[in-house]
Parts: structure tokens; C-alpha cells; sequence
């Protein structure tokens, strides 16, 4: 399909992380597919979630069709970059048809991201996941690739004041090694296994990450920070 409108809004995103002054950390890019559909499971601690992991993947030439919530492209203005993007709509009341359409890029070779916590985590820990994601993988016989976004939580998140100023905040993305699953997996069980590498890899990166984490609200408080404690605590 044609592309002509993602590539000069990866150009106005790369702009824009200049703009912020983001120290960006990127790993794992040799377990991006040449070729082929895949799943891109990403963690969810702020808004700009989908832009970084996009971000992540521009060395490899693979665009990711995100599957976000129908309000965002009845937006007058995010509307069209959506839709010209190629992104899936997802309609809570009809969801069926977003996952045929996601089926169907997965089968023609294409990337779909999906935050399989649903919302962003407030307390910044990877809550319960969806099962979307383990049964289009299931369906389309594709991998998942589980993606770790850490940092972005510290620009904008969810009931806080967005920072959009330049403040040279260290954004740490770590792409995982694919995993696979097949239709006779179990659903459950394959969801616990992504899950918990999912939680390993998010432990890994915060363990990395160059500023401390005690006292900070942007930080869990597993580590000493001060965000909410997560639900099922």
C-alpha cells in the first residue's frame, strides 16, 4: 500500500524528540523481521508510546499499524493521520471487525501494535493483559514481539500535566526476541508467558536505566517511587 503519509510524520516525530532533547536508548533492533507479519506487544506508561516504539523500528523500514480506540480517528485532526497511516480502529461496541482487519495486515505481512494491557498503567507495572494479541498471533501464525517503553511516562501520562519542554529525559526502549504460538497453545497459559517476559524485560530496563528511581512519581513502588500502587497488589 502506498505510503504517504507516515514517512513525513516520522520526520515531524524525530523533530519533535529533537525538540524535547530525548536521550534515546534503543535495543534489540536485530529481533525486527525483515519480512512478515508480527505482533508488537508494548507496554503502556504514556502517551507517546505508540510514537517511540514506532520510532524504534525506523532503522528496519517496517511500519506498525497501531489498533487504537475509534474516538481517535473521529478526531478532526488525528482522524486522517490515522487513517493515512493505515492505523485499525477499534470500536469497543463492535470489536469483531478490528480484529478481522487486523488478521487480514498480519496474513499480508504487516506489523500490528497493540497494547495488551489496554490502558496506560498508572502505577507503571504491567498489569493484567488481553488476550488480543496471543490469539491474533494464534490466528495469523505471526510472532509476538514484546516491547518495553520506559521513560515516556516522565513526558506525558495519564492524569498528570503533560512536559512538552525540553528536558533531556532518558527514553529506554528494549525490543524482545519473538515469541511463538500456535492454535494448539493454551490461550491462558500463553498469555501468563507473555506477560511475565514482558514484566522480566520491564525489571531489566529500570534496573538500567541511568536516573534513580527512589522518591520519583514517575516511579513504582517496587522501586521506592511514589505512583500508585497497582490494583491487584
Amino acid at each position: 500500500m502506498a505510503e504517504l503519509v507516515y514517512p513525513p510524520v516520522i520526520g515531524v516525530a524525530k523533530l519533535f524528540w529533537r525538540y524535547l532533547g530525548l536521550k534515546l536508548t534503543i535495543t534489540g533492533q536485530e529481533n525486527i523481521p525483515a519480512e512478515g507479519g508480527a505482533i508488537l506487544a508494548i507496554n503502556h506508561v504514556g502517551y507517546l508510546d505508540f510514537a517511540l516504539a514506532g520510532t524504534a523500528l525506523i532503522p528496519s523500514k517496517r511500519y506498525v499499524r497501531f489498533m487504537a480506540k475509534k474516538e481517535i480517528f473521529d478526531n478532526k485532526i488525528a482522524g486522517p493521520l490515522m487513517k493515512g497511516m493505515h492505523h485499525i480502529s477499534v470500536d469497543r461496541s463492535a470489536g469483531s471487525s478490528s480484529f478481522v482487519a487486523a488478521m487480514r495486515a498480519l496474513r499480508a505481512g504487516e506489523f500490528i501494535g497493540i497494547f495488551p494491557e489496554g490502558t496506560i498503567s498508572v502505577s507503571f507495572e504491567i498489569k493484567e493483559i488481553k488476550s488480543g494479541a496471543v490469539r491474533l498471533a494464534m490466528g495469523a501464525g505471526v510472532p509476538i514481539i514484546p516491547v518495553i517503553v520506559w521513560g515516556s511516562q516522565r513526558i506525558w501520562t495519564k492524569g498528570l500535566p503533560r512536559k512538552l519542554k525540553r528536558s533531556k529525559i532518558p527514553i529506554t526502549i528494549a525490543i524482545g526476541m519473538p515469541i511463538f504460538f500456535t492454535k494448539e497453545d493454551d490461550v491462558e497459559k500463553s498469555e501468563i508467558e507473555l506477560r511475565s517476559t514482558m514484566i522480566s524485560m520491564l525489571h531489566e530496563v529500570q534496573e538500567n536505566y541511568p536516573d534513580g528511581h527512589s522518591g520519583q512519581w514517575w516511579a513504582p513502588v517496587r522501586l521506592g517511587g511514589t505512583a500508585p500502587a497497582p490494583l491487584n497488589s
